[in-house]
């Protein structure tokens, strides 16, 4: 294990995090439940991704077709957006005084990793660690570096999220995240189309 290795690889994968799609994912998931379930959900996806990256690396993205990953991906920002819309919707017509539902421990759990692991697959920040742990040629740490800094990220997106409902209501944030998600979704039909 070389920590300089891990240290240098966080703010690399950290900063490639910060604006990606799981951490919004995640942060919209800490709205309708426990923090700390979607932590977990979302932390054990990013770990297998991680294992995937270092021990698969640049290999496993030759062989899956870019295309259709990003044809998924865009299929499920859609629905997504649509299901948030839809709730969204109900939310402002249904009155804003009643706490949102929240979800149940193990669903949210499960929902956090399916969501990251899904929108995990080919991202930036997984390419990235594939690549640097060829570079290295060292992937325990950078696997210790990487899933350091997505654990970090995913932290912060879970506190961020829980703490919007203080100040937004769900109907405002389940709109907003419905217009996101769709953006995000026709970004991802246009990738895939090319």
């Amino acid at each position: 294990m070389d920590w300089v290795i891990a240290a240098s690889v966080f703010p690399l994968i950290a900063l490639g995090e910060l604006p990606d799609k799981t951490m919004f994912a995640s942060l919209v998931l800490a709205t309708q439940a426990s923090p700390r379930a979607v932590w977990l959900g979302a932390a054990a996806a990013f770990a297998v991704h991680v294992v995937i990256a270092v021990t698969i690396g640049v290999a496993l993205f030759r062989v899956l077709p870019t295309r259709a990953l990003d044809a998924v991906v865009a299929l499920m920002f859609v629905a997504g957006a649509v299901l948030s819309f839809r709730e969204g919707r109900k939310d402002r017509h249904g009155g804003d005084d009643e706490p949102p539902a929240v979800m149940p421990h193990g669903r949210a759990v499960t929902t956090a990793f399916v969501a990251v692991f899904i929108f995990e697959w080919g991202d930036l920040t997984q390419i990235l660690t594939a690549n640097l742990a060829a570079r290295y040629h060292n992937g325990l740490s950078v696997g210790v570096g990487a899933l350091g800094a997505l654990w970090a990220v995913a932290a912060v997106a879970v506190v961020s999220g829980h703490g919007l409902l203080k100040v937004l209501n769900l109907a405002t944030i389940r709109l907003v995240t419905a217009a996101l998600l769709l953006a995000l979704g026709m970004y991802s039909a246009v990738t895939a189309a090319r």
